[in-house]
């Protein structure tokens, strides 16, 4: 396995943002050529990175027969749009690094959890904005365009709205007192993002989630309806914030975030997944 970390540094970054790979070693013994990546980005409010939300996970995929990559990002004090610009360097880090690692370079899926889902969710949908282009580095009329480009969205769930069922603390972490709050507010509500250039979506979510609200992915499955963009959802009757995986290998120390009832998402999204990548 070609285990690394590779440093993160743009405007903002924090000393510790870095990229994490989890590389699976290419054997010509194998038919498999190639093998999509799922790029993780832990939740933690945009205050840290969760690691019940990073290796555990990335070693699920990994055993599904994909490659994984950890996104520790920047949080607090650095600001939008830091961590947004780290996740755009990563993938363009891996689509670079495509061939030498056996990567499927348009199989990139990011996955987000809480946090971290929005993190995912709003590079899903400012990838394509010239905006969001310009400070990655990339203009539209070179020929790396496309390097930004998602293959999936897998979201755990994510905090999507700015709006009444808002995690004030992640906007708080993110926004912190940059000028104008409420246009940035306003941006960073995702369901009025939602574009064609989105790609398909997985996400869940549960019912009795008191710290983000499970409508935060209901507004988001909406707007993607009504958008057009091929979705899969799933709501837990049961179950807490910051699942992660939902068994004993993500529980906390304390013996929360312990639910199985929730933890066959990972197998649904593998089944996604999979159908994702046979078209």
């Amino acid at each position: 396995m070609i285990h690394e970390t590779f440093l993160l540094q743009v405007e903002g970054s924090q000393p510790d943002a870095r990229l994490v790979t989890y590389i699976q070693e290419y054997s010509e013994a194998m038919a498999i050529q190639e093998r999509p990546l799922v790029l993780l980005c832990p939740g933690g409010g945009y205050a840290y990175t969760s690691d019940r939300e990073a290796e555990p996970i990335a070693l699920q995929f990994l055993a599904m027969g994909y490659h994984a990559a950890v996104l520790r990002y920047s949080c607090a004090p650095a600001r939008y749009p830091t961590a947004l610009l780290e996740l755009a360097a990563s993938v363009r880090l891996i689509r670079e690094r495509a061939r030498q690692w056996h990567v499927a370079p348009d199989k990139l899926v990011i996955q987000g959890c809480s946090a971290g889902g929005h993190l995912a969710a709003a590079y899903a949908m400012f990838w394509n904005q010239d905006w969001f282009r310009e400070r990655a580095g990339i203009l539209e009329s070179d020929p790396e365009h496309r390097l930004l480009q998602p293959g999936g969205l897998l979201l755990c769930y994510p905090v999507i709205t700015s709006g009444e069922f808002a995690h004030r603390g992640s906007f708080d972490n993110l926004i912190g007192d940059l000028p104008e709050q409420d246009k940035l507010l306003e941006q960073l509500s995702l369901e009025n993002q939602v574009n064609s250039h989105v790609p398909p979506v997985f996400v869940w979510h549960t019912y009795e989630d008191q710290a983000v609200p499970v409508e935060n992915s209901l507004l988001l499955v909406s707007a993607l309806r009504r958008a057009g963009i091929p979705t899969e959802f799933h709501m837990y009757p049961r179950g807490g914030h910051g699942l992660a995986l939902a068994t004993a290998l993500t529980q906390t120390a304390d013996g929360g975030c312990f639910q199985p009832d929730c933890a066959g998402w990972v197998d649904l999204a593998h089944t996604w997944l999979e159908g994702l990548f046979s078209v």
